[in-house]
């Protein structure tokens, strides 16, 4: 097995690879750079873990932070850590020695979470611009359209819908026959990246990828536009400038992590499709930028920009710093 693995990392094209075996190459071109490229990966990956694990524990243990838009923010923080379990230890191990190798159902698994997680996320987000919206539109009866049953609801639909929409995915890749190379040009199994690989009709695969993106990055864009377009119409209409800034400055995390989850999914979307000229190297950094840096960054946003989790924030550590003194004394 060494050997056949050792010998698809010098011959991407080599076509007498196990049948049972996918191999993820990596960065095509930049294999000179996997081990400077697998510290930011680290960087990375560490914030995401201290990040969102730090949010938890704060909303947690604070019951003041007990709002629908911090509960919310919870089942975002807990989408990002599943999200970069799935993909930061495999990317590594690739980055680090070229273990590459993964098994022909382990490759569909891997896609399917990957994939389920970016649409959870996304869903995630348009339940923050509603909670957005109701709290400014509707400020009187905020806590009676957002009970704890409804936002245990949306999470319900955040994870069904994710897992509905990815669930026809594996049973897509099982169908199709792969007679040619078994090496796949990426970091993670992409969905489009393995089908590119297949022999014969991959037209329901495509369709289907291009039709699941649509129904997520499309509509829940869009609804998120409308959420925005309604708070702004709003906001205008207040008298107070103090009010105006006041309303304003309660969207303004919630906006800088819509624009870091969807700026790159939407260039990686449109390059992996139309950007036929673009290298590839490109189009995989991108994809990993998409998976990389909105886990990492959700959780820094909220907690630079919302006064309420920094506050938070510096009291638990305050008050673990006084538990750790009092117990060396």
């Amino acid at each position: 097995m060494s050997s056949t693995l050792g010998h698809t990392m010098d011959s991407p094209n080599h076509t007498n690879m196990d049948p049972s075996i996918f191999f993820l190459l990596g960065i095509p071109g930049l294999e000179q750079f996997h081990m400077w490229l697998s510290l930011p990966v680290c960087c990375l990956g560490t914030a995401t873990i201290v990040g969102n694990i730090t949010i938890l524990v704060v909303v947690a243990t604070e019951p003041a932070l007990h709002k629908p838009v911090y509960l919310f923010l919870c089942v975002l923080s807990t989408i990002d850590l599943a999200a970069s379990l799935s993909t930061v230890p495999k990317l590594l191990a690739i980055l680090w020695c070229g273990a590459g190798h993964i098994s022909a159902s382990a490759c569909p698994a891997q896609m399917f979470f990957i994939h389920t997680f970016c649409m959870m996320e996304s869903t995630v987000l348009l339940a923050m611009a509603f909670d957005r919206y109701v709290a400014i539109c509707h400020p009187l009866r905020y806590a009676t359209i957002l009970t704890d049953t409804i936002i245990a609801r949306i999470g319900v639909v955040a994870m069904v819908r994710g897992s509905l929409l990815m669930l026809p995915c594996p049973f897509l890749i099982r169908r199709l026959s792969f007679c040619q190379s078994h090496v796949i040009p990426h970091t993670y199994c992409e969905h489009m990246a393995v089908v590119k690989l297949a022999c014969g009709d991959t037209r329901p695969n495509r369709v289907y990828g291009l039709t699941a993106a649509l129904l997520v990055i499309g509509v829940d864009l869009f609804c998120i536009g409308l959420s925005y377009a309604l708070i702004a119409q709003a906001v205008l209409r207040l008298s107070s400038h103090e009010a105006r800034s006041k309303a304003l400055g309660t969207c303004g995390s919630h906006v800088c992590v819509i624009l870091i989850s969807y700026t790159p999914a939407l260039f990686s979307f449109f390059t992996h499709r139309f950007g036929h000229q673009v290298p590839l190297h490109i189009h995989i950094l991108l994809a990993n930028v998409y998976l990389l840096f909105p886990p990492a960054l959700n959780p820094v946003v909220y907690g630079v920009k919302t006064k309420e989790i920094r506050e938070r924030v510096f009291r638990v550590f305050q008050r673990g710093q006084r538990t750790g003194l009092k117990a060396s004394e």
